[in-house]
């Protein structure tokens, strides 16, 4: 299994600071399909929480740009430019490996 090691665990930042999240995976991340299946979310207090960051570095749909994602490997960074009051809550990582299954019908 892949473990996933998230640092720190905990920021304290003043508004219009910049701030960073690390996160070092147990073994390379890279798929065989080329991809790095590496997501960062937010989730903020009493809500579901939202993907921020795909595939290592792709910005969802709506997310401002003060946020980015690098990295390779088995090192990650998620990065604010500038911390708004609007960016508290927590800030996770998933690996998500797809599945590809093969069917095969009867003929």
């Amino acid at each position: 299994d892949v473990v996933l090691t998230q640092t720190p665990l905990s920021l304290h930042i003043t508004p219009g600071d910049p701030a960073s999240i690390s996160c070092r995976a147990s073994q390379s991340l890279l798929h065989s399909d080329g991809n790095t299946y590496l997501h960062w979310f937010q989730q903020k207090p009493g809500q579901s929480p939202r993907r921020l960051i795909y595939k290592v570095s792709n910005r969802d749909s709506g997310v401002p740009d003060r946020f980015s994602g690098s990295g390779s490997g088995t090192d990650f960074t998620l990065t604010i430019s500038r911390v708004e009051a609007e960016d508290v809550g927590l800030h996770l990582i998933f690996h998500v490996v797809p599945v590809f299954v093969k069917y095969t019908w009867p003929v």
